[in-house]
């Protein structure tokens, strides 16, 4: 309901309507879901797609948590910095919207080499 890197909490409302206070350090990431049911079959995409208009202005990034799980996606900022920042999925028919990343939850993150900037 109101997420903002700069603070250090914020509430989630459940489809029944209560409302939870999250401690933003305790999460790995705060992911905004087109569905909570999701789709269990579908593969996440790692890579952009050339006509992705969502490039311009951003930088590819490949995320590694510090659990393992890889992800790639773009960011507003050329090397994200503070606690926390946004990132959206390559993957432009995935079920998350954005994701609000806790820096402190990642191993790595990574320019990949073979982003090409020209369309």
């Amino acid at each position: 309901m109101d997420v903002d890197p700069a603070k250090p909490a914020c509430h989630i409302q459940t489809p029944d309507g209560a409302i939870y206070t999250v401690e933003l350090m305790e999460l790995k990431a705060l992911f905004f879901v087109k569905s909570l049911n999701g789709d269990a079959r579908h593969l996440e995409g790692s890579e952009l797609e050339p006509a992705d208009r969502r490039q311009f202005g951003s930088t590819l990034v490949e995320l590694t948590f510090a659990d393992g799980e890889r992800m790639v996606g773009l960011t507003n900022r050329a090397s994200p910095n503070g606690n926390f920042f946004f990132v959206l999925p390559v993957d432009t028919r995935s079920n998350n919207i954005r994701i609000l990343v806790n820096r402190s939850a990642l191993k790595s993150v990574a320019t990949p080499l073979h982003f090409v900037t020209d369309v």
